[in-house]
């Protein structure tokens, strides 16, 4: 499936994956999607003003009351804090239907796939069969997803990063560049997988796994504890 839209749109966010955004939203508008980016929003003062890649910060977020019409994405996340789109998102409460879906047009997403509100896939990501995607996941370039995988809310999937058939990415949890997150497999809540891991055991919520095959390394470190509920 591929969701057409259009209409005025903010990013939320002008760091890395914002610039990315950015431009996966303009290939959308070469390629015929009638979206018209605003700006970023982003909460550092210094930066309003600034334009980044030929698109402006607006400000921070308050200016997004000036914006009721304006849909949303919400491009934040590193692995030192990948859980901040999930703070961003609850503490904006705005409705779903507020988030726009950014699907690259290299992207190749099958008809029996799902992709929530304020998910971005980058350029050249795959989605095999009956995928399911949830809301505000960042999927990066060459990402692929096989048949029957479930990545919940607020994941991140970093580059070259592939999962094999019916495994399962809990809500948001992060995987490194070049992951492979064997058949079946359950990465838990909040779980970090580290840069070329290959998992072949269910990783635990709240964990840092790394290696080949990956192993525990630590508990993750949440910043800014509690975590928002779903």
């Amino acid at each position: 499936m591929r969701k057409h839209d259009g209409g005025d749109l903010v990013l939320v966010g002008s760091g890395g994956f914002g610039r990315e955004t950015a431009e996966a939203v303009r290939a959308l508008v070469a390629a015929g999607t009638p979206w018209r980016l605003l700006g970023f929003i982003d909460d550092d003062p210094a930066r309003a003003g600034e334009v980044i890649d030929g698109t402006q910060v607006l400000g921070g977020r308050a200016e997004l009351k000036r914006l009721p019409d304006a849909r949303i994405v919400v491009c934040t996340g590193r692995p030192g804090n990948y859980v901040s789109r999930l703070r961003i998102v609850s503490e904006l409460g705005l409705v779903p239907e507020r988030y726009a879906t950014i699907i690259h047009p290299s992207a190749a997403v099958s008809s029996s796939s799902s992709v929530g509100p304020g998910t971005v896939l980058l350029a050249h990501t795959v989605l095999t069969a009956a995928v399911r995607v949830g809301a505000h996941v960042a999927v990066m370039p060459h990402v692929t997803l096989t048949h029957d995988d479930v990545v919940e809310d607020f994941a991140t999937l970093a580059s070259r990063s592939a999962l094999g058939g019916g495994a399962r990415i809990g809500r948001c949890a992060y995987i490194g560049a070049g992951a492979i997150i064997g058949e079946q497999r359950e990465v838990g809540e909040l779980a970090l997988v580290g840069m070329g891991a290959v998992v072949t055991k269910d990783v635990p919520a709240r964990e840092v796994w790394a290696g080949v095959p990956a192993r525990r390394m630590r508990a993750a470190v949440i910043p800014g504890e509690p975590i928002p509920a779903s």
